[in-house]
């Protein structure tokens, strides 16, 4: 395994078990009849990998889908089991996995990423700015940055290879790449999910603004793989800081976005280094996003 100088696990090594990818923060490796998703500490922002992470970042992410998994229990999802003790060939590598990774269904991953929108912000608002659309959906006159939507969005887009850009597409272009079936299974979805989890994030302080789904085919079914409503695929506001007008504070990976904005760089690889207090204010802000959604700590 190997972890940077503040201890943050930036690329995983297991003798024996077959390597099939390594994401921009996921390891995922063939157990036979499964997967094993890791969750490292790296961190993208921009679609680039930063050279160094934030400590146990892969382990706020791998707990709080585990804890969203078991809160809508009624969703499919590709989960088997969180808990490494249960493979042989994991026994000298429990230690680093256990917290951060899961055992999953071997899905067949649709090509789509699954965004909604329940706030306009980021690249919907800059869209917005400039077309009065939002991912070819036509808005209202009026809207203010970081403003709550009438009605959340899906807002599809392409799922790009590491180093490249996502693309925003038309639910239309959805239907060319998966028919309209199984297109408008995963919108329903998408919206069914965020909208639940909009309602319970309310409850407890937090505005879930925005939020990426992805999903798979196992047995004939769709079901949903990968991480879910983590900081890392989502942006999370503290209720009580909210303001329209404005980029909210935000409990996820924004702050180091707004960081990487003050600097000049062209957003292409390599990443810049993290400075040391960037790495603990954002570890911080991950951990009480994870605190505030599930009244737990690490």
């Amino acid at each position: 395994m190997n972890y940077d100088s503040n201890g943050a696990l930036i690329q995983s090594e297991i003798d024996g078990v077959k390597l099939l990818n390594r994401g921009k923060v996921r390891d995922i490796y063939d157990l036979g009849d499964s997967l094993l998703f890791i969750a490292s500490d790296r961190l993208s922002a921009f679609d680039v990998v930063m050279p160094n992470g934030i400590p146990d970042k892969g382990k706020v992410l791998t707990q709080v889908s585990l804890f969203w998994f078991e809160l809508m229990n009624w969703l499919p999802n590709h989960l088997i089991s969180s808990d490494m003790s249960t493979r042989p060939e994991l026994a000298n590598y429990v230690d680093d996995l256990q917290g951060r990774a899961m055992i999953v269904k071997k899905a067949k991953p649709l090509p789509v990423e699954c965004i909604v929108r329940g706030y306009l912000v980021g690249s919907g608002w800059k869209d917005y700015q400039k077309t009065g659309e939002v991912s070819g959906i036509k808005l209202r006159d009026g809207y203010r940055q970081a403003e709550k939507l009438d009605e959340p969005l899906f807002t599809p887009s392409t799922k790009a290879e590491q180093g490249l850009h996502d693309e925003a597409i038309s639910f239309d272009k959805v239907v060319e790449l998966i028919g309209q079936e199984k297109a408008d299974r995963i919108k329903e979805l998408s919206l069914k999910i965020y909208s639940e989890a909009r309602d319970y994030a309310e409850k407890k302080g937090i505005i879930l603004a925005d939020t990426k789904f992805e999903f798979g085919e196992y047995n004939g079914e769709i079901i949903l793989i990968d991480e879910v409503l983590t900081p890392d695929s989502s942006r999370f506001w503290p209720a009580d800081q909210y303001e329209v007008g404005c980029s909210p504070v935000s409990l996820d990976k924004q702050f180091v976005r707004d960081w990487l904005e003050t600097l000049d760089w062209g957003k292409t690889p390599p990443g810049p280094e993290l400075p040391k207090d960037i790495v603990e204010k954002t570890a911080a802000k991950y951990q009480e996003a994870y605190k505030i959604l599930t009244d737990k700590s690490l």
